[in-house]
């Protein structure tokens, strides 16, 4: 009888040595501010990256789509939200862990303390769009080393928390208090700076005033330092940003440790970044821009992050 048990744990062994179980898929929302081309963008690429791993993804991209996928079937392991108006959604709609990416710190911050009630600190956590203070300021250097004055415009709601800056460099900051100030504050942080830096502040950069600010801007031969590609195909003369691509690289590799660990990462900035820069603009403002990689490789040499 022994013998014939002692046989019987043996070829179990062997099937479980030869027919491992398979592990379940992560089941994750990918809750998307809209349909716009940033955010289909950002599927496609989550989608490329999570290709070879085991994650089973469902798109949301309305509230009616969150309603009905939220009722009923498989428990969601992870919520994965693209942009502002997705963190909300995903934060009041759903109980699972939420990665929020497509959303400026300020915005992230100030939407947490809105639901703090509803979350746990734990339970949510962001990849910012915007760049660390530490980099933008890096990247001035590297691209424009003769502009030492940043100027920058914020509302009162947007908090200003700065790193000791560079060496030679000096921020001239400014809070715009109302729309009918703005264009007089613009004026004197021009007259008073080398460089205007952009921030994500919706309040200062919304679309019907970045029309007048680049104008503006020109006019008085200041460099506009933007947030985007689409700043500097405005008229920036040039911008350091993280692309849907680059944000969906970054969130991919949070979601596969976060199916083995289950614990989400902290809060964090972009790894990977872009620099674009607008050509024509340099010509006419009379300043000679390196190409994208000399600027990066001076960044790294004077200790930048990212890649």
């Amino acid at each position: 009888m022994f013998r014939q048990l002692a046989i019987l744990l043996t070829a179990s062994a062997i099937m479980l040595l030869t027919n491992p179980v398979q592990a379940e898929a992560l089941n994750v929302r990918l809750v998307m501010s809209g349909s716009a081309p940033p955010y289909q963008q950002f599927s496609a690429a989550l989608d490329k990256a999570l290709a070879e791993n085991s994650a089973d993804v469902t798109v949301i991209e309305t509230q009616a789509d969150a309603v009905s996928r939220s009722n009923g079937g498989a428990k969601i392991d992870l919520i994965v939200a693209v942009g502002m108006k997705a963190m909300e959604l995903a934060i009041t709609d759903f109980d699972a862990p939420l990665l929020s990416t497509m959303i400026p710190r300020a915005s992230y911050e100030m939407l947490r303390e809105k639901y703090s009630s509803l979350r746990s600190s734990n339970a949510v956590s962001a990849i910012y769009l915007d760049q660390p203070w530490e980099r933008q300021l890096n990247f001035i250097q590297a691209a424009l080393p003769g502009h030492s004055v940043v100027g920058v415009l914020y509302s009162p709601d947007t908090p200003i928390v700065l790193p000791r800056l560079p060496q030679g460099m000096s921020l001239n900051a400014k809070s715009v208090s109302s729309a009918k100030t703005l264009f007089a504050a613009l004026e004197n942080i021009l007259n008073s700076s080398d460089v205007l830096l952009v921030i994500p502040d919706s309040e200062i950069y919304s679309s019907s005033n970045v029309r007048n600010i680049l104008l503006t801007s020109y006019r008085q031969r200041v460099p506009l330092v933007g947030v985007s590609q689409a700043y500097v195909n405005a008229g920036a003369l040039c911008a350091i940003y993280s692309t849907p691509e680059q944000l969906a690289e970054q969130v991919a590799k949070a979601i596969i440790s976060f199916a083995s660990s289950r614990q989400l990462p902290g809060p964090q900035y972009p790894e990977s970044f872009s620099i674009g820069i607008n050509n024509q603009v340099a010509r006419s403002l009379g300043i000679e821009m390196a190409s994208p990689d000399a600027i990066r490789q001076r960044m790294k040499k004077a200790g930048g992050g990212g890649q």
